[in-house]
């Protein structure tokens, strides 16, 4: 089960690192996934796996949430054009959401060991 918590926190202490590493660009972004993820997995506890789930959801949660409100834009806007017009939106999140998990691999692999050190 998903630990919600530990989820929001890590995803909001990497906006928090991202806006201050912005005088770092690059670095800081990286550094800001590695350690919302970390915080993360080290909430949520229990090992490797749970860990590294809970650090990648806390490092897509912007991506999926950005993909959930493009997605209903162009689901909605895809709906002139008749019945199979809304189902671009669905492609659309479903991209959107799998972009975003790929570009979250960092944070899963930082709250992967962050779960392990609270196993």
């Amino acid at each position: 089960m998903t630990n919600w918590r530990a989820v929001i926190i890590g995803f909001g202490l990497t906006i928090v690192v991202s806006i201050v590493g912005l005088a770092i660009p690059g670095i800081g972004q990286l550094a800001a996934g590695l350690i919302g993820g970390f915080v993360a997995g080290f909430i949520a506890g229990g090992g490797l796996l749970r860990g590294g789930w809970h650090g990648l959801l806390a490092g897509a949660l912007g991506g999926i949430l950005a993909g959930l409100f493009v997605g209903i834009i162009v689901a909605l806007t895809g709906l002139t054009l008749g019945p199979i017009g809304g189902l671009l939106g669905v492609g659309v999140f479903v991209f959107a959401a799998l972009l975003a998990m790929i570009m979250a691999l960092e944070s899963a692999l930082a709250g992967a060991l962050g779960g392990l050190l609270n196993a």
